[in-house]
């Protein structure tokens, strides 16, 4: 494996610490779809994750949820295509309404480190896989 590769394998592993610590601390985390929760799960991520498409929901209706949670910060980690780049920015303008802190800096980290590789947070459990693949290592 190339230096490379497995130097955005160890920024990928830490970014999902990272992930994986604030959501232990509470901080929500808005994905798009039930997959995008199950694929956090697989990646032993814990804590609040809300699927923003389930139920018909609507962006009012989310962020009035969240805002029951009392948490002054919520994660957006929407999908890396056009729409979830439209989501994200409207839920960040909804949210910062709202007096929460809309942090978007997993969901651009995560953008640039898997570039045009993954599309979506689905996605991400089997990029992180065939990192670990091409390292030689099983996941961890």
């Amino acid at each position: 494996m190339s230096s490379r590769l497995r130097d955005r394998l160890e920024r990928m592993l830490k970014l999902i610490e990272e992930l994986k610590a604030d959501a232990s601390r509470g901080v929500p985390i808005i994905v798009e779809g039930f997959r995008d929760v199950e694929a956090l799960r697989e990646l032993d991520v814990r804590g609040r994750i809300i699927p923003a498409k389930a139920s018909g929901r609507t962006l009012i209706d989310l962020v009035e949820e969240v805002e029951g949670l009392g948490k002054p910060e919520v994660i957006l980690l929407l999908d890396f295509d056009r729409r979830g780049r439209e989501w994200t920015g409207l839920l960040t303008r909804q949210f910062e309404r709202a007096g929460i802190k809309a942090n978007t800096n997993f969901w651009r980290l995560l953008s640039n480190l898997s570039g045009k590789e993954v599309k979506d947070i689905e996605g991400l459990l089997s990029y992180v896989k065939t990192l670990h693949r091409k390292a030689g290592r099983g996941m961890e």
